[in-house]
């Protein structure tokens, strides 16, 4: 486990002060800008990634653990309640998967691994964290999804299918843990300027062209109404929003920011 100090992080308000944030996949790109936004904010955050090649942002708490499995999730929850004393913000970020040539070619072992991390990591980060919210009658929780899910494409149906997965079950959790003061939203992103999100838009060309497909079929070209990509930061505003005070009615709400990019239903 790495230790980072606190430090003060800019222009912040300071309205998260004394709260306590858990983030997964907090590295880079859009993890990473939540991350920030919740320090800038006052708030004490912890992140993780499943390897510590990443570099968590200055003032994290950064702990090494892989949330695909029950014992990595364990392992986790154990060492935000050790670190923090507890978690009043929990941003479940991390996901990703690599496209296939169509919904047939996506093997067994990758079907899994999307259920895994992209849907059972959040049921799992959960359970072992919702109780202390319970028990403090206050909580807020926000799984970041992707606005592909509008428009499932074979490539990527196990992770689209595994974010549907997410967001039924993010209704659901925010039905049940709202008597309890608990907030369960969900953020669902367009197509964001990151490290990760350029190598899957390569990925995705590649598979397109052995498919024999144009940009339109699988939208890896497609300009956003708005005219540009978004920014992590684009993501990270929304998710500070909705775990502060700003957003005290709102639950079981999907956010979908992606420049217009996806159509609505």
């Amino acid at each position: 486990m790495t230790t980072i100090e606190n430090g003060e992080n800019g222009s912040g308000t300071r309205e998260l002060a004394g709260k306590r944030a858990l983030v997964t996949g907090g590295s880079r790109g859009i993890g990473a800008a939540v991350v920030r936004q919740l320090l800038d904010a006052g708030a004490e955050v912890l992140t993780t990634a499943r390897s510590a090649a990443g570099t968590a942002p200055e003032g994290a708490i950064f702990v090494e653990a892989d949330v695909r499995t029950r014992a990595g999730a364990q392992a986790l929850a154990a060492a935000a309640r050790e670190v923090l004393g507890g978690v009043d913000i929990l941003v479940h970020n991390a996901g990703g998967a690599r496209p296939h040539e169509g919904v047939l070619a996506i093997p067994d072992e990758e079907w899994q691994d999307a259920l895994d991390l992209n849907f059972l990591a959040s049921v799992r980060l959960d359970s072992l964290l919702v109780p202390g919210m319970r028990e403090r009658r206050s909580g807020k929780i926000v799984h970041i999804s992707s606005a592909a899910v509008l428009t499932p494409v074979g490539p990527f149906l196990h992770y689209t299918t595994a974010k549907a997965a997410l967001e039924n079950y993010s209704r659901g959790l925010a039905v049940e843990l709202a008597p309890s003061g608990i907030r369960v939203n969900t953020v669902s992103p367009g197509r964001v300027a990151t490290p990760g999100g350029e190598a899957t838009r390569e990925q995705w060309a590649e598979v397109a062209a052995r498919m024999d497909a144009g940009p339109g079929e699988t939208n890896a070209d497609d300009t956003t109404p708005l005219g540009r990509d978004g920014q992590p930061d684009d993501i990270a505003h929304a998710v500070l929003f909705l775990v502060s005070d700003r957003a005290s009615w709102l639950t079981g709400s999907k956010l979908v920011v992606d420049g217009g990019e996806f159509p609505r239903g």
